[in-house]
């Protein structure tokens, strides 16, 4: 026992010293992977009809004679889960749900909801009406997820400036007192997580665009179903000098809330409906009417983004309906802040004749940090699901593994995107395929097309987007001139070896011929 002591003591001793990092290290400090699901863009249209018209948003339009109706007949029906021409139906929006539950319904820590869940026509409805629509949504996610924390933000068609009581009470129950009282005032919020010091900011991008008077000839032109007629409409409100006042208070507010997360050294993600920048799929020199944000208040997003790098953790936006993201780089030209903007459910994109199937995110993350460590996107073929008449959601890609990426980082994307510029176009046609979940356009995206993805996604600052639309324009039009050059010599060179092959054939018959008449 004498010499027993001694040793035990000796090893239980290097055993407490090497566990001790361990035993006081902080629960922040330890790696917990948790998940987070990101929807968008629902647009649900409860006039949806499967006898509808799909140049005519997929309604069913009353009163026609005998001869239109003869000529509907002949055209493609709305499919039961959707049309690329139309917003969504019930029955898109609640599959979607359903494969959220699905896929990872319990074990999730929280879902983001970036806005505009009513149709594009929707606003002229009543203001009962529209929140009839947004409280069957917020049902329908309520009864699906047991977590309670579901993170909503407004989105432009979500109603108007003025709405923000109403849905503080029709999101009560996913908002705590905190969040409501900023809510309440300018549809802004914060939520301060407890078992991390990740935050999460979501932001009224509302404040933040271009108001546009309406076409009265497009208005005139459009015609709509009955029990449109029958409703009561919503009252037009311009902007005021109260809306103008909250727009500045959500600029205070936002300041010193990442003021606040910096010095108590918590990670934030920053959530709205509306991005900064350009959408890539607006070809050319933006004009007023492409602009997301105002030029001023594209710049204070951006000045903001840059003075708070080092606490914000990710931006997470919708909107653009496409699969994309956006990288902000410091003074000195350093990547320092990505942004992505999640696809959204509905298949239909107003104003550019661009579609996209449907779509829906699950992000990785480190409950801890607040780092993201990947993502997977789910996605409908709507096409099959319409002829199968079920919603087959499967999962698309791994972002790190579809796109080559070591990290989810801002210098992992910029590496990633300059490939673009590069002579193997396979990297931009895999982002390319995804930029509108494998819908296929009948066109190839080269040269300009391509530089506008690029610097849309790299010039998030206008002047700067306009500039490398000119100065970028040479190199990439130069590897499309590339690629066209090398298609023209594979055709150049199937038909030489086409030739060569005839011309031996002749030959050889030639000479069967002379074999023949010498014998």
């Amino acid at each position: 026992m004498t010499n027993f002591s001694p040793s035990f003591s000796f090893s239980f001793s290097w055993l407490l010293t090497a566990l001790l990092p361990f035993l006081w290290m902080p629960d922040e400090a330890i790696a917990r992977i948790g998940y987070f699901w990101h929807v968008s863009d629902l647009h649900l249209d409860t006039f949806y009809s499967t006898q509808g018209d799909i140049y005519k948003s997929c309604w069913q339009l009353a009163a026609r004679n005998p001869a239109s109706s003869a000529a509907v007949q002949d055209l493609e029906s709305p499919g039961p889960f959707g049309n690329y021409n139309c917003d969504s139906p019930w029955s898109l929006v609640e599959s979607a749900v359903k494969t959220m539950k699905a896929k990872q319904g319990d074990n999730v820590e929280f879902v983001l909801w970036t806005g505009d869940a009513l149709s594009h026509s929707a606003q002229a409805l009543s203001e009962q009406r529209q929140h009839e629509i947004l409280r069957n949504i917020t049902e329908l996610l309520g009864r699906s997820f047991s977590s309670p924390f579901i993170f909503p933000v407004l989105g432009h068609e979500d109603g108007g400036l003025h709405k923000y009581k109403q849905m503080g009470e029709l999101w009560r129950h996913w908002l705590p007192t905190e969040a409501l009282v900023t809510f309440e005032q300018g549809g802004y919020y914060s939520i301060e997580q407890t078992r991390s010091r990740l935050r999460i900011v979501a932001l009224n991008t509302n404040f933040m665009r271009h108001d546009y008077d309406v076409d009265s000839k497009q208005a005139q032109s459009l015609r709509w179903p009955v029990e449109y007629y029958a409703e009561p409409k919503a009252s037009s409100r311009t902007t005021t000098a109260q809306d103008q006042l909250q727009a500045e208070q959500q600029w205070l507010w936002l300041d010193e809330i990442l003021t606040k997360s910096r010095n108590k050294q918590e990670t934030v993600y920053i959530v709205g409906h509306m991005p900064p920048g350009v959408d890539e799929r607006y070809l050319g020199t933006p004009h007023h009417g492409q602009l997301i944000f105002t030029e001023r208040n594209n710049q204070r997003y951006l000045d903001i983004v840059r003075k708070y790098a080092s606490v914000i953790q990710g931006q997470f936006f919708g909107h653009l309906h496409s699969d994309t993201f956006r990288l902000i780089y410091d003074e000195q030209g350093t990547p320092i802040s990505w942004l992505m903007t999640a696809p959204s459910v509905v298949p239909r994109k107003e104003g550019i004749g661009a579609s996209n199937n449907p779509a829906l995110r699950l992000y990785k993350f480190d409950t801890g940090s607040g780092q993201v460590l990947d993502y997977t996107q789910y996605w409908l073929d709507l096409p099959l699901a319409n002829r199968v008449h079920e919603p087959l959601w499967q999962p698309e890609y791994n972002l790190t593994h579809y796109y080559g990426l070591g990290e989810i980082s801002a210098i992992a994307l910029h590496n990633f995107v300059e490939r673009f510029t590069g002579r193997d176009a396979s990297w931009f046609g895999r982002y390319q395929r995804a930029n509108a979940v494998r819908f296929q356009s009948g066109s190839a995206c080269l040269g300009h097309c391509m530089l506008n993805h690029y610097c849309a996604i790299t010039r998030l600052d206008y002047d700067e987007f306009r500039l490398c639309l000119e100065t970028e324009q040479l190199p990439l039009q130069g590897q499309a001139t590339v690629a066209g050059l090398s298609s023209c010599c594979a055709v150049i060179s199937l038909l030489l070896l086409t030739l060569s092959f005839l011309r031996c054939s002749l030959v050889q018959q030639q000479l069967e011929t002379t074999t023949i008449t010498n014998l």
